[in-house]
Parts: structure tokens; C-alpha cells; sequence
């Protein structure tokens, strides 16, 4: 049964891989058997986390490349299928918030939130998806938010681009399933990172709310979500898809 949520042979690429989450889930599929494809702009921590995945055996790549520019991703696409081979899982990580009130928030600053967290994720999926096709198997794992089924005061951008992502997860898994590709959102609550510790421990007021309404009491940890990421991209969930799995300790059950 420990076999079927092995990767061993596979090849990842994610996206945002030199965030908290992201070169954490890099981490976690790498020590289930797969090779990774770091995708981002952060050199310094790109090479970081793919120092991190060779540590643990497994061959990584750091390509740096925008979300938002298709040119750079269909580029990044060929140049891992060369020096990696083909992409069997994407994680689709990538994202940013603007943490403003409607009447504070500028247009350009919605519409970068709205590209890079879900133009960003289609553009990726229109980058690896045909390999995948042709090949008759691919998981694609989008990273949502408590915020992909419900609203936030001042996360205005942020809300509508994590629903737009879960409901893009949910259209592509009619689309893209008969090609034996699943398609699967992770609704994460707040997750405490290296980035955001420091801002947790001194802001409590801020965080408190949360964890008022979370069944579990806390907010997550990056091994949370790393754990539910390794299961949607192995061969146990092979017949879960268009679904928004949330590991939010119960957060939205109220």
C-alpha cells in the first residue's frame, strides 16, 4: 500500500519554489521518490531548495521564469523535458496578496494578483497540460485558500483569485480527465512559514480571528499542506479530481 503513495521515476515542477510553501512541497515530492523542477524569480532561494532536493537524492533544476509570461513558461517547459524529462506533476504555487480595502485597492494591483495567482496558474497548465495529454497521465495540484469557498475584508483581489483558481481546477477536470490527468485545488488556511513567523508571533490580533474559528485551535504548518500535496500528486489519489481539498483544521466546516 506504501508504494502507491511513492513518486519514484516521476518529474515535478513548482511553481513559486522559493517560497515557504513552495520549497517545502519541493522538499516533501522529492523525498517521495520525485525529481524537481524549481520554477521562480528568487535565484538565491531557488538554489536553496534545489540544494534541499539533492540532498535528498533526487535530481532538481532551477529554471527562473515569470507566472505571468507565456513566452518564459513554454521555454521552461521544453528546457525541464530536456534536462529533466517530461512533467508528470505540477503544482501550480505561485501567488501574491494586496491586503487592501476596496477603495485603498488600485486597479493595478488587482489586476497583478489576478495574474499571477490565476492567469499565472492557467498559463502554467497551457505550458505543461499537452505533455501530460500526450503521455495519458499528469496530475495538476493548484494552491487555494480558506478563501477559494468564502470572502475576506481586504483580501478583495486575493478571494477572487483563489475561487477563480478552485473553479478553474474544477472546469479542467472534465476537460483534461479523459486524458488521465487529475485536476485538484489545496484550500489552505493561513500556513506559518519561515516568511511569516515573525509577523505571526508579534501580530496576534491579526491572526486571532483565525484561529478562533478553526475546529483544531491553531494555524497550519508548512508539512500540513506538503502532506496533502504528496497524496494528490501520487498514484493513492488517482480517482480524486476537480475537488478543493481544504486543510484549514476545520476552518470552513462552521
Amino acid at each position: 500500500m506504501t508504494d502507491r503513495f511513492r513518486l519514484d521515476g516521476q518529474v515535478a515542477v513548482v511553481t513559486g519554489g522559493s517560497g515557504g510553501i513552495g520549497s517545502a512541497g519541493a522538499l516533501a515530492l522529492a523525498e517521495a521518490g520525485a525529481d524537481i523542477a524549481l520554477v521562480g524569480r528568487n535565484r538565491g532561494k531557488l538554489d536553496a531548495a534545489a540544494q534541499a532536493v539533492e540532498a535528498v537524492g533526487r535530481r532538481a533544476l532551477v529554471v527562473r521564469a515569470e507566472v505571468t509570461d507565456e513566452a518564459a513558461l513554454n521555454a521552461a517547459a521544453a528546457e525541464i523535458e530536456a534536462k529533466l524529462g517530461p512533467a508528470d506533476i505540477l503544482f501550480n504555487n505561485a501567488g501574491i496578496t494586496s491586503p487592501k480595502l476596496l477603495a485603498d485597492l488600485p486597479l493595478e494591483e488587482w489586476r497583478r494578483v489576478i495574474d499571477v495567482n490565476l492567469t499565472g496558474a492557467y498559463l502554467c497548465t497551457r505550458a505543461f497540460a499537452p505533455g501530460m495529454q500526450a503521455r495519458k497521465r499528469g496530475r495538476i495540484i493548484n494552491m487555494g485558500s480558506i478563501l477559494s469557498g468564502r470572502g475576506m475584508a481586504t483580501r478583495t483581489a486575493y478571494s477572487a483569485s483563489k475561487a477563480g483558481l478552485a473553479n478553474l481546477g474544477a472546469a479542467l477536470c472534465f476537460e483534461l480527465g479523459p486524458h488521465g490527468i487529475t485536476v485538484n485545488t489545496i484550500g489552505a488556511t493561513v500556513i506559518v512559514t519561515d516568511l511569516n513567523r515573525e509577523l505571526v508571533r508579534t501580530q496576534p490580533e491579526l491572526y486571532g480571528e483565525v484561529v478562533r474559528r478553526t475546529a483544531l485551535g491553531r494555524l497550519g504548518e508548512v508539512q500540513d499542506v506538503t502532506a496533502v500535496l504528496v497524496f494528490l500528486a501520487s498514484p493513492a489519489a488517482g480517482f480524486i479530481t476537480g475537488q478543493t481539498v481544504y486543510v484549514d483544521g476545520g476552518y470552513t466546516a462552521g
